[in-house]
């Protein structure tokens, strides 16, 4: 290396950004029944890909589906806690719990016994009985009447998750509000939803609520910008979401609090495993999109949907219930990149890179270790000279899922359209 130029990668340590709450999956609309169907030694193997640090991804949230549909509805259908009106908003509520609640309990228990911490339940929708249209599907929105109602619906909840052993951390009344579809969903206007925090937040004692998970981050915008607004709304929202279906993220949230991209998952119709093949859903394309939702959207959780389901899905992982088996695609590893290693509790680190085609972010994590991601965007090997501490090198390409090297001689070859992981304790 001429010592002229500049080192291939620059770490400012006295530059710190956002603090990472973690990263996660969904499992709702009843996914856990295609995993339910697997053989106990293939679901344990699938549970380790998801939660095992040294397994699999080692992820940190599990965002859960608060149900809204009748009692006896068909697989896809989450069943509310009470399906059934109890006879109007001030009635006494005629709350079902089954211990089960679409099959979440069971992984959301899983997921604890690996360490898993933060449990985001999220609604799409209030009952039907609730709603101007009378039913959970298809948009509609709140009964005025029904919003004491249905926050305290919503804190029941989480009491029922609490006496199976589960606390909920981060709560959620509304998805995707600005999009109607033709199944579980409400909407809300950003107005609509700073007024409804104001409702929630007195009663969510204990549980940090989270708005608004709108379709995109640039819509999500516009919900932050209308809590943020409002000093009582802003008192109760602690953590502000958002999905990237309609846009990507591209600039953070307009709020000093933390943020999630809470969903996402990239639009496609086959079945994908492969690293980097141009389709959009391949796992390169899934670590370039954690890669700018770090850094420039200053997330500190990334949230993805899902991690398994069946057919052509572009989950993390296809789960067969009618052969009984599982695939995993690179889409997997991409994540587990990033979630493995960055643990609750990091900063990010400023970094810079003399290489444009390199995309890099650098973590220190509160046992001190150092995470440095970087994504080589371009068809060249490049070489990093001056890697400090004890390191290991982790590879991720078409060949590699984390596949481990030590670091010798402090120096790091970055492979072309790849993603190296280094970690330095």
């Amino acid at each position: 290396m001429n010592p002229s130029q500049p080192p291939a990668i620059t770490v400012n340590e006295h530059v710190r950004h956002q603090e990472i709450d973690g990263f996660g999956i969904s499992q709702a609309f009843r996914r856990n029944e295609l995993l339910k169907a697997l053989p106990e030694s293939q679901q344990r193997e699938v549970l380790d890909l998801w939660f095992d640090r040294e397994k699999g991804a080692g992820l940190s949230i599990l965002r859960l589906g608060i149900g809204s549909s009748p009692a006896g509805s068909p697989y896809d259908h989450m069943v509310s806690i009470q399906p059934e009106d109890p006879g109007g908003p001030d009635a006494p509520p005629k709350y079902v719990w089954d211990g089960d609640d679409n099959s979440q309990v069971w992984v959301a228990k899983a997921a604890q016994a690996y360490g898993v911490k933060r449990f985001f339940a999220d609604a799409w929708s209030a009952p039907g009985y609730m709603k101007d249209n009378g039913d959970d599907k298809g948009g509609g929105t709140l009964k005025p009447e029904w919003q004491r109602a249905y926050a305290n619906y919503l804190v029941a909840y989480t009491k029922f998750y609490a006496r199976e052993g589960i606390k909920i951390t981060d709560l959620g009344f509304t998805n995707e509000p600005d999009w109607t579809a033709s199944y579980a969903s409400m909407r809300f206007t950003p107005e609509q939803a700073a007024q409804f925090a104001k409702v929630l937040g007195p009663v969510a004692k204990g549980v940090r609520v989270a708005c608004c998970d709108s379709f995109g981050w640039n819509q999500a915008k516009a919900y932050t910008a209308a809590i943020e607004a409002d000093p009582e709304a802003r008192r109760w929202v602690k953590t502000h979401t958002g999905h990237t279906y309609a846009s990507p993220v591209d600039a953070p949230l307009p709020t000093t609090r933390k943020t999630w991209m809470s969903e996402w998952n990239p639009n496609g119709s086959t079945w994908n495993e492969n690293w980097d093949d141009g389709s959009g859903y391949d796992g390169f394309a899934i670590a370039q999109a954690v890669h700018d939702a770090l850094t420039l959207g200053n997330v500190s959780g990334y949230v993805y949907w899902l991690g398994g389901s069946r057919g052509a899905t572009r989950a993390l992982l296809q789960l067969d219930d009618t052969a009984k088996t599982y695939r995993v695609s690179k889409r997997l590893w991409a994540l587990a990149a990033y979630s493995r290693f960055i643990r609750p509790g990091a900063v990010r680190l400023d970094t810079a890179a003399a290489d444009p085609a390199l995309k890099v972010s650098a973590f220190r994590n509160p046992d001190g270790s150092r995470v440095v991601e970087v994504l080589n965007t371009g068809t060249a090997p490049v070489t990093w000279q001056g890697v400090r501490g004890r390191a290991t090198a982790y590879l991720t390409d078409g060949a590699n899922s984390l596949t481990p090297s030590p670091v010798t001689g402090r120096t790091v070859t970055l492979q072309p359209r790849a993603l190296t992981t280094v970690v330095i304790r």
